[in-house]
């Protein structure tokens, strides 16, 4: 074979790093922004955050730190950031009881809510029970062993038997009816509930718990040890029938069934509560809606003037490095105020668009899709979905992430057309209002979107339905 040299001309694209680190700050949230820069903050020593306003408060207006020398007290470079700125269940269980309870309402209490015990873990508040327990040496040793197997929930993960077969590996001549008497005891600590192998014994043990002469205690027992499947379905007659009970009964059993709790265990431990915050604020001014950028949000940034100056000072002497660290903190300060500079103008194009939602709320969201966006501020839709992503809004109608104001259209009777959004408005205001004893079934829902003008085929009001948590007509009745 004959070797040969040729010349080949093509196209390709090639980002430079600075429009990489552009791309990556773009797509990170306001959290993740301020984990990444603090990072970069320790790794360049030319990079710093502005802090005049701090160090004039501490030590008076022209005042230097203490320990500042004089070079260090000279102007800074240029650069810095200084802009003005939320859903069906057809079963009842454990993982969606609180889906279910929230959907049964007519007017019965309904309105359970989670609590959270910070400090101590779940296991942590039963051990300290146990460690002053008057149980011995060996029982101690069981119940510990049954803790350790609770999830998050103070369910059992493990069937008990599975439970003494690995038990017996470590303890002599252990017998099955030592860890059935463990789990007694584990069952009769605080929280009640704790322990329980299914959703059916955790509330028969609060139920238990409860005074003999409770209204509707005995009922609501034996509902829950052998029909929470017929509660679910709702199924009105054949609980009465199996139970031998009457309307009224029926319903405070089930009242007092709601007012339990199906997770006993997840109030304990440490708050895992996330905050997001607001990239943007809008506000009606002088009749028009405006976006701003939240000031506290934005980091800002200069280039260190001491060690700027040293660079000058000895460019010829090989300060390589440091000429790199130059160079990559003013693309850092320059891609981040680009950053919030396209936040802001995409935030602004959306309240342009979305004014209607702004003055009547959801039922007047209109459709958009990102190329809309792209078009306005001339940006392509990748970016625009990067820039939409875990940023959020803050308005007068609440926080909203900036791809809540996207969605598909459907089309109305008129040729126009109407937003997903705004749908599911009109579905979640149809099902408020509707008569509890006749709930309207997904045709029936269509229908009267119909009459509004809306042509939506059933199917797609059920997605919608399913969509807002909504459970299906038969599980909305009224007992």
């Amino acid at each position: 074979m004959k070797h040969s040299l040729q010349l080949k001309l093509g196209q390709h694209l090639t980002l430079t790093p600075q429009l990489q680190q552009s791309i990556r700050l773009l797509q990170l949230s306001t959290l993740e922004l301020n984990q990444e820069l603090e990072q970069m903050l320790q790794d360049n020593p030319l990079l710093e955050r502005e802090e005049e306003e701090e160090d004039e408060a501490a030590h008076g207006p022209g005042e230097p730190p203490a320990g500042m020398g004089e070079a260090e007290t000279q102007g800074t470079e240029a650069a810095s950031l200084e802009h003005a700125g939320p859903e069906p269940v057809t079963a009842l269980d454990d993982s969606d009881w609180n889906d279910y309870g929230a959907a049964g309402g007519d007017d019965e209490d309904n309105d359970y809510t989670q609590g959270s015990i910070s400090g101590a873990t779940l296991r942590e508040h039963l051990l300290n029970q146990l460690i002053v327990s008057p149980l011995t040496l060996r029982d101690r040793t069981l119940v510990a062993a049954l803790i350790d197997d609770l999830d998050d929930a103070g369910f059992l993960t493990q069937p008990l038997e599975d439970i003494t077969a690995s038990l017996q590996a470590e303890l002599e001549e252990l017998e099955p009816e030592e860890v059935e008497t463990a789990l007694k005891h584990l069952q009769n600590m605080d929280p009640t509930g704790v322990g329980a192998r299914n959703l059916a014994e955790c509330l028969s043990l609060q139920l238990r718990a409860l005074p003999e002469d409770t209204p509707a205690r005995d009922a609501a027992m034996r509902l829950t040890a052998h029909y929470l499947d017929l509660l679910a379905a709702r199924d009105v007659g054949k609980l009465k029938k199996m139970l031998g009970i009457n309307d009224a009964t029926l319903r405070a059993a089930r009242a007092l069934i709601l007012s339990l709790n199906p997770r006993p265990g997840a109030a304990f431990g440490a708050d895992d509560t996330h905050y997001v915050i607001p990239d943007v604020y809008v506000r009606k001014v002088k009749g028009m809606w405006i976006a701003s950028l939240n000031a506290d949000a934005m980091p800002k940034l200069r280039v260190n003037r001491v060690y700027a100056d040293i660079l000058s000072r000895h460019r010829e002497s090989g300060g390589s490095q440091l000429a790199s660290q130059l160079q990559e903190a003013r693309w850092l300060i320059k891609n981040v105020q680009q950053r919030f500079d396209t936040i802001l103008r995409v935030s602004q194009a959306i309240v342009d668009r979305q004014k209607q939602f702004f003055e009547h709320g959801e039922v007047a969201m209109r459709p958009l899709v990102l190329r809309e966006i792209a078009d306005a501020v001339d940006l392509h839709e990748s970016t625009i979905s990067r820039v939409t992503t875990q940023k959020y809004m803050m308005t007068p109608r609440g926080l909203y992430e900036l791809k809540y104001f996207f969605g598909s259209h459907v089309s109305t009777d008129s040729g126009g057309a109407c937003s997903s959004t705004a749908i599911r408005a009109l579905i979640k205001q149809l099902v408020a209002a509707e008569n509890v004893k006749k709930p309207l079934s997904d045709g029936q829902l269509a229908e009267v979107l119909g009459q509004q003008g809306i042509v939506v085929a059933r199917r797609t009001v059920a997605k919608y339905r399913e969509s807002l948590q909504i459970p299906p007509a038969n599980m909305r009745r009224a007992l």
